[in-house]
């Protein structure tokens, strides 16, 4: 299966970063991660921090599969809302995992330490429509209760600060921007300097358990012997699994030409909106509009050709009836694969038939941040923890 197509804009703009080699030896560690995307580059960061001897592995390029073609939304909220996380897993680890979210978005400003295009923004959820204004407020008010940081905007004050004619949203902080690509560029860059290492364009075509160790054969010829494994293979983990957690779509974005002026976007703020499928925008370090969704629930959608130009015309257009005034000329557009979860939360955890392989599995619209919690989850599960929230991310929740 393709992950993306198009021209996704980091890869572009950042240039070859860093290049790693294929294994063509026989490696040992105490954890080999399989999949070289932001995912399994924090996991490794976060690992090998705590003196664990970690190798990482991909079929691909480092960060060219799913991860290049990341928009970079930091958000603790998740797609799925609070009312209805809670109504599913009870309110109290609905709030954990929120602030899990805020957590780990604290965390990835730690470690870009003012780089990776890292920037806070506030986020602001709009209703689409007056029907949805009802939800949305009950919304605001259980964040609001909760102890998140959220107000609510009525249509004149979304007029007066946005010009946007929309009857309702909330506006919350605690969110960010990112460079995906370089981020996990520069994770795995945090990882070799403690000792791990890092191959590429080496697939693992078999996997073998005995009472003591794992151990990885390549198509490159080297065998990775491992403690244990953690699988951060994204979308393509079906061959890692007994049946499926989650439903793949196509999606689709673009990046405009730089833009020499948005002070008609207050606070560069994240947008997004209540209509499924979603809208969503944000600016970049370099002036720049992203502006993502119209998702279809095909996973091959996104390699039609015409279907991206179709897309990328209905993107412009439900930007330009939110700002009429301005025109965005697009640079770059691309599509990829995404999936939603039943709850809009990850998979963190191992299943019971093999305790010694951890999966990672940042589903949904909030992956990056999904990733960082999958970091500290696994860093605690290789130390022989219990992370306090693991049983919320786990498969059996």
């Amino acid at each position: 299966m393709e992950l993306r197509s198009g021209a996704p804009f980091w890869p572009i703009a950042d240039g070859l970063i860093a290049a790693y080699p294929p294994l063509e030896r026989d490696e040992t560690c105490d954890v080999a991660i399989l999949g070289a995307g932001i995912t399994g580059a924090l996991v490794a960061a976060r690992l090998a921090s705590d003196a664990c001897d970690v190798v990482l592995v991909d079929r691909l390029d480092v960060g060219m599969g799913s991860t290049a073609a990341s928009t970079g939304l930091l958000q603790y909220e998740t797609d799925t809302s609070l009312v209805e996380l809670a109504a599913d897993l009870g309110i109290e680890r609905a709030v954990r995992s929120w602030r899990a979210g805020m957590r780990a978005i604290d965390e990835l400003e730690a470690l870009c330490a003012g780089g990776c295009g890292f920037s806070r923004r506030p986020s602001l959820y709009l209703a689409s429509t007056p029907n949805d204004v009802p939800a949305l407020r009950a919304e605001y008010e259980l964040r609001a209760a909760h102890g998140f940081a959220v107000d609510w905007l009525d249509r004149a004050e979304l007029d007066r600060t946005f010009g946007f004619i929309n009857e309702g949203a909330i506006r919350s902080s605690g969110d960010a921007e990112v460079d995906t690509y370089a981020l996990t560029h520069f994770a795995i860059s945090c990882a070799i300097d403690r000792g791990a290492r890092a191959y590429d364009r080496t697939e693992v075509t078999d996997i073998r358990r005995d009472d003591h160790r794992l151990t990885l054969t390549t198509n490159r010829g080297g065998i990775i012997s491992a403690q244990r494994l953690v699988v951060a293979a994204g979308y393509e983990i079906a061959k890692y699994l007994d049946r499926s957690y989650a439903s793949l779509h196509s999606t689709w974005a673009l990046v405009s030409e730089p833009m020499p002026d948005l002070s008609w976007w207050p606070d560069r703020s994240l947008i997004w909106e209540t209509a499924r499928p979603y809208l969503y925008l944000r600016t970049t370090n370099d002036g720049r509009v992203a502006i993502g969704g119209a998702d279809e629930p095909w996973a091959s959608s996104h390699e039609d050709p015409a279907l991206m130009r179709t897309k990328t015309a209905h993107l412009l257009g439900r930007c330009a009836r939110l700002f009429p005034e301005v025109t965005i000329e697009p640079a770059f557009s691309w599509a990829g694969v995404v999936a939603t979860t039943p709850d809009g939360l990850p998979y963190i955890g191992s299943l019971p038939a093999d305790s010694r392989t951890c999966f990672a599995l940042g589903y949904g619209g909030n992956g990056i941040t999904f990733s960082m919690v999958a970091a500290d989850v696994i860093r605690e599960w290789w130390a022989g923890r219990a992370h306090p929230d693991a049983g919320t991310f786990a498969f059996e929740r």
